[in-house]
């Protein structure tokens, strides 16, 4: 048994015959090669598979392909524009907030929602923001500041 269903991912609009229980992130991965988004703890808790449903952050090892349906998905690797680094992912890279780079997709996929909702959040919002994502390498601090630089510079446009 498969269902049809329509997404836009980054942008371009795709047709897919899935399973009841595929997971948007394995369809992320494997049928469109969209690996920036990584597939770690499978329960939702880590944040390394995170991308924008419809603009908000959400786990997408827990979200079956099925449930976005008719959404428009954003990967990391449509954060960029025009071959150029985002205001966040040049903070990251500025502040050293990241260190092996797994977990760097899902916290850039996250503060950049938060930043399109929120141009100025305190470091309180920020912390609570990325509170669903894990970082076994930096200890937070630079990733934080990281985030900070942009809010101080109005956000991610």
């Amino acid at each position: 048994m498969t269902i049809e269903i329509s997404l836009q991912v980054n942008g371009v609009s795709h047709k897919f015959a899935v399973s009841p229980t595929e997971t948007l992130v394995d369809l992320l991965r494997r049928r469109l090669g969209l690996t920036g988004t990584n597939k770690d703890c499978g329960m939702g808790i880590c944040g390394a598979c995170t991308v924008m449903l419809d603009g908000l952050p959400v786990s997408s090892c827990i979200l079956l392909a099925s449930q976005a349906d008719g959404a428009a998905v954003t990967t990391i690797e449509a954060i960029e524009r025009d071959g150029r680094l985002s205001p966040v992912q040049e903070a990251f890279l500025r502040h050293g907030a990241s260190q092996c780079g797994y977990c760097t997709p899902g916290f850039i996929i996250t503060a950049s929602a938060l930043l399109a909702e929120n141009p100025h959040p305190s470091r309180d919002e920020i912390v609570e923001a990325l509170k669903g994502n894990l970082c076994r390498c930096t200890g937070y601090k630079r990733i934080v500041e990281a985030v900070e630089s942009v809010a101080r510079q109005g956000g991610p446009t």
